[in-house]
């Protein structure tokens, strides 16, 4: 499990402006996939909280130390908006300085 996972969090902003923007210069093409999967920058709250029970329940791997924290892949099933289910692992890190998980992507 993600350490402190119930003490997990995930930048809005992070998931309106840049993951599920069509207009960001990087982000639009995952937001082709999550609108595709039934996210969309209208519903980001739906993504937010999926992605947070992935982070809570999903199987975690200790990553690489870096120097801002302790990396952490989480693996798991996302359900989507559209009904459909897919593999997604993501990325949280625990930094140096504080005891609980962010998405990193």
């Amino acid at each position: 499990m993600l350490p402190n996972a119930h003490l997990a969090t995930i930048d809005a902003s992070k998931l309106r402006d840049y993951l599920l923007s069509p207009s960001h210069p990087v982000g639009r093409f995952k937001a082709v996939v999550f609108a595709r999967l039934g996210y969309t920058a209208q519903n980001w709250e739906k993504l937010h909280a999926d992605l947070l029970t992935l982070g809570r329940s999903g199987v975690c791997v200790a990553g690489p130390q870096t120097a801002h924290g302790q990396k952490y892949v989480v693996s798991g099933i996302l359900v989507e908006p559209s009904g459909r289910a897919a593999s997604f692992q993501t990325i949280w890190l625990v930094s140096n300085d504080l005891v609980f998980p962010k998405f990193v992507t």
